[in-house]
């Protein structure tokens, strides 16, 4: 938990913009959500993209914000200064791990293969027990249809189980999604 005792929602995003103004939108509204429901934010520690977007809206609304970002990417990510907290740390693995440590849940926005990346090592956590903490895949505009549809061709193809599917909680609505990873009270 957060020095105010608040929930962590960990967000995975892009550190770019990209061409969808809804995308950066659904950023703004994850951020804001955040501090409507007074849940406190773990992120990739830049300051640019889709990344910068979440972690701006939630320190403007008062949240505790915590940065993680590897030392070598301080430069091209451009730490964000911003934030209540920014942890440099050594590599991608630590940064991983500093962000699952400090989160109660996940919650992985329109992102890129270094976005990928991330939800799919706690999704593989989560299925081998190495952790029960929420996650959730924001589609916004349908941005995840095909990798929703990838997934659940692989459980019916037995490629993936389907408790291994099941893990991975997918919404349109960022509201609603947040309420089911981390219901009120938690």
């Amino acid at each position: 938990m957060s020095p105010s005792n608040s929930p962590r929602l960990c967000v995975y995003c892009a550190s770019h913009f990209g061409t969808d103004p809804s995308l950066i939108e659904s950023a703004e509204a994850v951020g804001a959500l955040l501090v409507a429901k007074g849940i406190d934010l773990v992120f990739g520690g830049g300051q640019v993209g889709l990344m910068g977007v979440v972690a701006d809206a939630a320190m403007g609304g008062g949240r505790h914000v915590i940065g993680v970002i590897p030392s070598s990417m301080m430069d091209r990510e451009i730490g964000h200064q911003g934030i209540s907290e920014l942890m440099v740390v050594e590599d991608m693995a630590a940064r991983k791990n500093a962000m699952f440590q400090a989160a109660d849940a996940f919650l992985t926005l329109p992102g890129g293969v270094g976005t990928m990346e991330e939800m799919f090592e706690m999704l593989s956590w989560g299925y081998l027990h190495l952790h029960n903490k929420p996650m959730g895949l924001l589609n916004v505009n349908g941005y995840y249809d095909s990798l929703v549809e990838f997934l659940d061709l692989t459980v019916e193809l037995g490629m993936t189980s389907p408790a291994a599917r099941e893990l991975l909680i997918v919404d349109s609505n960022p509201e609603r999604l947040i309420d089911l990873l981390l219901p009120q009270g938690v």
